[in-house]
């Protein structure tokens, strides 16, 4: 008896744990909160667990407070997912939003460059002033990064006047408008976001180029949730995430909905954080 009621006790204590998570912090903290509250009260129904959104400062330090188990699940880009699996052994991506596999950015202009939108990015961009996002965005800084390369065949530092990182899309959408910058690169999901909320004022502020499509957003756990929250949990936890259906979560990312999605689905984003040198 008393064997049974300390295995209860161990089991209770098991689960009473708090399941924490985090994510980049790609826009202004207003939708971070909104979009992440409403989830957090979702997985603890879901989960039967305590659930809690931790918020971070910057794009390494949702790296760190993964690969130093501050948390155990975390809302990563596709560069900042890709580092934070190699940093943590045995970590997994579980889900993507529905759009997330088909990802795209936008380089957008102040209307003082006279720049319009075109297939091509093009050379008229030369000599003027570019703001990235935070130098760890996949769709703020490595993939625009990468299709500019391209285009060029140079560096951003070779092609623009001067370079700047913004820190996040709402940031870069901003500098932007306001002429502090020429050009920026920002997230196409934040623009379309900001713009239908009517924060944009597209007199001053247009889109010029849309890249092609790459893997970006996703959900990463971390391989030890089964041991530590009983077993099952991971399974548990990428089926809430899939299963969501409240339109208000959905909004808040936004995405259409979650879908499965494995380490394998961001290996082309590890093969051009190597070739510009973003990753060792």
């Amino acid at each position: 008896m008393k064997k049974l009621l300390l295995a209860l006790l161990c089991a209770s204590s098991l689960f009473s744990q708090t399941f924490t998570f985090t994510a980049i912090p790609d826009q202004d903290e207003t939708n971070l909160k909104e979009r992440f509250s409403l989830l957090a009260t979702y997985l603890s129904k879901e989960l039967d667990v305590d659930v809690k959104f931790i918020p971070v400062k910057s794009y390494s330090a949702s790296i760190a407070a993964f690969r130093n188990n501050q948390v155990q699940l975390a809302w990563f880009g596709g560069l900042s997912g890709v580092r934070a699996r190699i940093v943590v052994p045995n970590s997994v991506a579980i889900a993507q939003g529905a759009e997330d596999p088909k990802f795209h950015s936008y380089i957008i202009a102040n209307a003082s460059t006279g720049l319009e939108k075109a297939d091509l990015l093009s050379s008229e961009v030369k000599g003027k002033t570019f703001t990235f996002g935070s130098k760890g965005s996949t769709s703020g800084r490595l993939m625009p990064e990468y299709f500019i390369r391209e285009t060029f065949k140079k560096a951003p530092n070779d092609i623009f006047k001067k370079v700047g990182f913004s820190g996040n899309h709402s940031k870069t959408i901003a500098l932007v408008q306001s002429g502090a910058y020429e050009l920026g690169a920002v997230n196409f999901k934040v623009w379309d976001r900001e713009l239908k909320a009517g924060k944009i004022d597209t007199s001053k502020v247009k889109v010029i180029y849309k890249t092609p499509a790459y893997p970006d957003y996703q959900f990463t756990a971390r391989g030890d949730l089964d041991e530590v929250y009983g077993k099952g949990f991971t399974a548990k936890l990428q089926k809430a995430l899939i299963n969501v259906k409240d339109k208000k979560i959905l909004d808040a990312f936004p995405r259409t909905a979650f879908i499965k999605a494995e380490n394998k689905d961001f290996e082309p984003i590890l093969n051009v954080g190597k070739k510009i040198g973003l990753i060792d």
